[in-house]
């Protein structure tokens, strides 16, 4: 095994761990917009991991260059699909969460029966 292999293992598997952190964050948060938050952050730095360990995996080749183009194409599309949810979760209404009694709402965000 060489220092190439143990590097590129070392970056898929780390992508992996973080894959696997996004999802128990999606399943752990309370409200859309912090699991919207850990999806978005963990799905871009997740995929450059993935993508950097096969591009060191393939070597200087036509392959590395495509998946640097797919990576910087994720860097860009990612984060402005997140802002675009947000913003139109925001503009629809959705509320954040906050917690229960400390202003009339639930955990959902929805008027509890204390406020009606």
């Amino acid at each position: 095994m060489t220092i190439l292999d143990i590097l590129s293992g070392t970056l898929l598997l780390a992508g992996c761990a973080l894959g696997v952190i996004g999802a128990i964050g999606l399943i752990r948060f309370p409200d859309f917009y912090t699991r919207m938050h850990a999806a978005g952050v963990t799905d871009t730095l997740c995929a450059g991991l993935f993508l950097g360990g096969l591009a060191i995996q393939f070597g200087m080749t036509l392959a590395s260059a495509k998946l640097l183009l797919i990576f910087l194409f994720m860097l860009f599309t990612c984060p402005t699909s997140s802002h675009a949810l947000a913003k139109a979760a925001r503009h629809g209404g959705l509320k954040p969460w906050t917690k229960a009694g400390s202003d009339g709402l639930d955990a959902m965000g929805h008027e509890g029966a204390k406020s009606r």
